[in-house]
């Protein structure tokens, strides 16, 4: 199933199940427990991100040919790193380049997004994808200058500006997709291919992140992760592709879809 969540005319926000003909169909109940589709077609005045995140915990350098481009070594352990909550944005927003704390080198990072559906703790690689709700697309959006020269050594700030976490346009249960490190994943910038790869090439697959980070810890539901991103990222090219006001940016991942934004710079 394909969910997305949405406002309608009057502002309420829902979910609802995105049909083969292209309409919209209500959902009712909760997408973390018990919910089932009804035959009402709703009308969507916006698509929002899938999910309103109760946490983003976020994987650096997870592709083998990015710890290359990026001259690092593959990591023993996963590297990990998070973002704020207000970072989401949903397709057709604008990611928006920082001003107020100036950046000048805003990179694209298209990444497969893993929304927990129910409590986890303690997962194991064989049992980890039973916490998984569904999947979606994510921008890892990233000021490397503030991730690599100004962060006091963390990647937090960097990678945590209003608007540096995209992710939509819809939510694909588990049932849709059975081997999540099988998926095509590329970004397109201003309609040129920049990134093109497979999830194949994880350094640590989904199940092995799902049971790291649920180690000792419990992951609420609504918990998204982004598991990195591949080769092809603006700072590695020579010279720097960054980011700038007016360009389109399109993550797109196999049995997905395409999560499309702008840019501009920050408004206030």
């Amino acid at each position: 199933m394909k969910i997305v969540r949405y406002a309608d005319e009057q502002g309420r926000v829902g979910h609802a199940c995105w049909a083969n003909d292209g309409s919209y169909k209500r959902l009712v109940g909760d997408i973390y427990g018990d919910y089932s589709t009804t035959d009402e077609v709703v009308r969507v005045c916006k698509i929002l991100s899938p999910v309103a995140p109760t946490a983003i915990l976020c994987i650096g350098l997870n592709y083998r040919k990015h710890a290359e481009e990026s001259n690092m070594p593959i990591p023993e352990h996963p590297i990990v790193f998070m973002k704020m909550p207000s970072a989401v944005i949903g397709p057709g927003d604008a990611i928006q380049i920082p001003r107020h704390l100036a950046s000048h080198k805003v990179d694209y990072e298209c990444e497969l997004a893993v929304v927990i559906g129910k409590a986890c703790k303690n997962a194991t690689p064989q049992n980890a994808l039973e916490y998984v709700l569904g999947y979606t697309c994510g921008n890892d959006v990233s000021a490397r200058d503030w991730q690599s020269e100004w962060g006091g050594g963390q990647w937090c700030k960097g990678k945590g500006f209003d608007t540096f976490a995209p992710l939509g346009p819809c939510l694909v249960t588990t049932d849709e997709i059975e081997d999540p490190n099988a998926l095509a994943i590329r970004t397109i910038l201003n309609n040129k291919v920049v990134q093109n790869s497979n999830t194949v090439d994880m350094v640590f697959d989904v199940k092995m992140l799902i049971s790291f980070l649920s180690g000792s810890t419990t992951l609420a539901p609504g918990t998204v992760i982004f598991t990195g991103t591949p080769s092809g990222i603006g700072m590695a090219r020579k010279p720097p592709l960054l980011l700038g006001a007016g360009d389109s940016v399109t993550i797109e991942i196999e049995s997905i879809g395409q999560l499309t934004n702008t840019v501009i710079e920050e408004l206030a």
